[in-house]
């Protein structure tokens, strides 16, 4: 298994807001995509083998309560800092993981979806 994640998908009500809100916070550039059936804002990655995208499709709903994901980030504090800067709120952490893990502390975004954030080590 080459990664645990291959693909994921955080919900999404309007695009545009959630686009506005992640390319700043996360310093990427998401690539827009529409389908048939989706909408999608494609957050960039090097492996083909994994990636994710902010989605918006029928039956699927923004939630706190839903699975919780972790972008990566060299520096926890400076985008939490991006992320109140967004109009999102730190909601837990920064927690030190033991065993030299990392970092990690959850956010809601603009959505009100709950997403991690984990620098490692």
């Amino acid at each position: 298994m080459k990664s645990v994640i291959n693909w994921f998908e955080i919900p999404v009500a309007d695009m545009d807001r959630a686009v506005k809100f992640y390319e700043p916070v996360m310093q990427v550039a998401l690539r827009r995509e529409k389908m048939d059936c989706a909408e999608l804002a494609v957050f960039p990655h090097d492996d083909p083998a994994t990636g994710g995208a902010l989605a918006k499709f029928d039956g699927i709903t923004p939630s706190l309560q839903g699975a919780i994901i972790y972008l990566h980030t060299d520096n926890l504090a400076a985008t939490l800092d991006r992320v109140a800067s967004a109009g999102g709120e730190c909601v837990f952490g920064p927690l030190e993981l033991p065993r030299g893990i990392g970092t990690i502390a959850l956010f809601t975004d603009s959505e009100g979806n709950r997403v991690g954030l984990h620098q490692p080590a």
